[in-house]
């Protein structure tokens, strides 16, 4: 299945719209994670080290498939089993949204992620993907084979060597940072917080009564010489 998406702008390689966190099933550390890689491709493709206009990138048991625009990049994380022809049909109805776009606003952005009203548009066309086998995603599997392509295929691994050879700084980006604060701020800390916070105080009073109790005898043992 489609497990997230990015839209970013080629100017800079600054990461403009994704899949709403709602309608995203992994925890939050899977998904920082691989925005983090997501962000990379872009940066990579932002900077013309990546030059392709269709390309498939393996890494761990998934798939970056990127679809490069008119100014702009989508990129999809996909499942190694999810049909790579249809996740390139997915991306070009968002590259065609994005046509219907004033460039004005793609280039209005300073912030990344800050074109919040697209996300809304990746998740209703995402969800139109997650099932392969309905009979809208099957004819679009089934017809056209005749034009299908030999898409280009890169090891993520091979990419981030790249970067480290070329002396990227693969770890300090502005939107890298972005996405590691996310752990950091999400929901699942919350819940975490809110669970284990009482827990924590009752455990450090209990302690502090204990070692209270053992000072006073020990002071009480003293004074009765």
């Amino acid at each position: 299945m489609v497990k997230l998406t990015l839209v970013g702008r080629l100017r800079d390689g600054m990461p403009l719209s994704q899949t709403p966190a709602h309608m995203i099933e992994d925890n939050e550390v899977f998904l920082a994670s691989y925005r983090q890689k997501a962000e990379l491709v872009l940066r990579e493709i932002s900077t013309g080290a990546l030059t392709m206009p269709k390309m498939t990138i393996l890494v761990d048991h998934h798939c970056f498939h990127s679809l490069i625009g008119d100014g702009t990049c989508c990129i999809a994380l996909c499942d190694a089993w999810y049909p790579r022809k249809l996740a390139f049909h997915y991306l070009q109805d968002l590259h065609e949204e994005l046509e219907k776009v004033d460039n004005r606003i793609i280039e209005s952005f300073l912030e990344p992620y800050s074109f919040k009203r697209f996300d809304y548009v990746v998740g209703n066309f995402r969800n139109r993907y997650l099932d392969t086998r309905t009979q809208a995603n099957l004819y679009k599997l089934n017809s056209d084979r005749r034009n299908d392509v030999d898409i280009p295929t890169e090891e993520f691994s091979n990419i981030l060597r790249n970067c480290q050879t070329s002396g990227t700084d693969v770890g300090t980006s502005s939107t890298i940072t972005h996405a590691q604060a996310t752990i950091w701020s999400s929901h699942l800390l919350e819940v975490i917080a809110l669970k284990w916070t009482p827990i924590t105080v009752l455990v450090m009073v209990a302690v502090i009564l204990l070692w209270t109790g053992v000072v006073l005898n020990e002071y009480d043992t003293l004074t009765a010489w």
